[in-house]
């Protein structure tokens, strides 16, 4: 179809609407002489007349009742879409689809999504747990919106990195290996006991590799696990001593079920960022949430 067609039938429609091809000139603001045209011209096309004239305007024919049914239908579906998007950037329907891993989606995430929630409670949220490369994948796919990740990732073309929160990796462990919290200890010295690690193909794992590997440190864990949450527990069985995000276990030192055990020299600090792609324009939604995030 040309896109001249679709005005076309615009011009039918208003023109079966009102009746009159004066008043639907008026509604289209175009002259009468030009809504005269279109019509001859549809009519044309279509190989019979729409419309018969009668005293109070026109009316339409029966093959004009049969084209206005489905003109009908599609003008109705392009309303509700306007409508649709209307009530989308007024936040009062939409969706965001987010990629995170399980320890940001609790420790970052959640009270950010919460916050958005109580304020949109129309826009749907879905929350995909995956580790980074994972997110970064899945955005690329287009199954997410955007994804909150462990910094560095890759550099990569297709996306655009928001660094956010400053974060700073650290051990601890339960009270069978509280003397260690006495004092600083090398990372060579801590190696000598059983260590609790996230698993391979976490890009926080990844992160800790590389600085023992920089450090010259040979690093093998006791206990590898999937979550940090899972990790506090081991550590707090003493089962070894845990490398955690520090911030994500300050209630725990609080209350001393955990100890911290202090590197000499720490672990560097990272940073959480926020992957989007860079040629994809993001819902209303999306760009409403982001707002929130630091």
């Amino acid at each position: 179809m040309q896109p001249g067609n679709l005005e076309a039938y615009r011009v039918f429609y208003v023109i079966a609407k009102t009746g009159s091809l004066t008043k639907a000139a008026e509604e289209l603001y175009i002259t009468q002489p030009a809504v005269t045209q279109s019509l001859k011209q549809l009519e044309a096309r279509l190989g019979g007349a729409l419309f018969f004239r009668t005293s109070k305007g026109v009316k339409l024919t029966a093959e004009g009742e049969v084209l206005f049914k489905y003109i009908e239908q599609a003008y109705q579906f392009i309303v509700n879409g306007e409508r649709k998007l209307a009530e989308m950037h007024q936040f009062l329907s939409g969706d965001i689809k987010i990629g995170a891993g399980d320890t940001l989606c609790k420790h970052f995430l959640l009270p950010y999504l919460k916050r958005f929630h109580e304020a949109y409670p129309n826009i749907k949220i879905g929350v995909t747990n995956r580790t980074t490369p994972e997110t970064v994948k899945l955005l690329k796919e287009g199954a997410i919106d955007l994804g909150i990740v462990n910094l560095p990732v890759p550099q990569d073309k297709q996306l655009h990195v928001r660094e956010s929160l400053t974060i700073r990796d650290g051990f601890v462990a339960g009270a069978k290996y509280g003397f260690l919290a006495e004092k600083p200890v090398s990372l060579e010295e801590l190696s000598g006991y059983p260590l609790i690690l996230l698993e391979k193909g976490s890009s926080s794992r990844a992160y800790f590799d590389a600085v023992a590997l920089e450090r010259g440190v040979a690093v093998k864990p006791e206990i590898e696990l999937g979550s940090l949450d899972l990790l506090v527990e081991f550590a707090r069985n003493g089962l070894g001593i845990a490398c955690v995000i520090r911030s994500f276990v300050e209630n725990e030192l609080a209350s001393s079920d955990l100890v911290e055990v202090r590197l000499e020299p720490p672990l560097p600090p990272r940073s959480i960022g926020i992957v989007t792609l860079k040629d994809v324009p993001l819902s209303a939604s999306s760009k409403k949430f982001l707002e929130l995030l630091p």
